[in-house]
């Protein structure tokens, strides 16, 4: 496995939005269904870590609650889970096309794995200040489900990814219309 560090270097690129959208709506999900079978392995309420999530804009409030279903809560949690998925994915996405880190599939695994490391540490550590609730959630397998976000994200952008050279040509999405 050979990465070619040297042929890493800044070239003006700019990403596949509609890849890294759909990256972040995969990812999204697979992160999604892990960190609730892991709650659920846990003996945790399944409810528990999407009112986590649903109170970055509810608030507090929605932590306070006991962890059942609300359709409310729901929703918010689902609709910010997944806006901040694509977000993040698109940074990843914006991170990855300059550099040329979505040459192959080793070099955009290694990109997404730390790109989760450092979502990880922004999200458990860095927004504690503004949501101390996060600090609860530190572990080993929410490290691993954010590292795996960032694997699944890259992977999907890279195998979606339309590049200059391959519009025109019937290459991935522009295949007869679907471009």
């Amino acid at each position: 496995m050979e990465l070619h560090m040297h042929t890493h270097h800044f070239a003006r690129r700019m990403p596949d939005w509609r890849a890294a959208v759909v990256g972040g709506c995969v990812a999204g999900a697979v992160f999604l269904m892990i960190e609730l079978f892991a709650a659920a392995v846990a003996g945790q309420s399944l409810w528990a870590p999407l009112r986590m999530i649903a109170a970055i804009v509810m608030g507090h409030g929605a932590l306070a609650q006991p962890a059942t279903f609300a359709p409310g809560v729901m929703l918010v949690a689902l609709v910010t889970h997944f806006v901040l998925s694509i977000l993040f994915s698109v940074i990843l996405a914006v991170i990855m096309a300059p550099f040329s880190l979505d040459s192959s599939v080793q070099m955009a695994s290694l990109a997404g794995a730390v790109f989760g490391v450092l979502l990880y540490v922004i999200n458990y550590y860095g927004m504690t200040q503004l949501f101390p609730s996060f600090a609860d959630a530190r572990s080993w397998v929410s490290l691993f489900i954010h590292i795996l976000f960032g694997l699944v994200a890259a992977q999907t952008y890279v195998s979606l990814e339309r590049r200059e050279s391959d519009k025109g040509i019937g290459h991935r999405w522009n295949d007869g219309g679907h471009g």
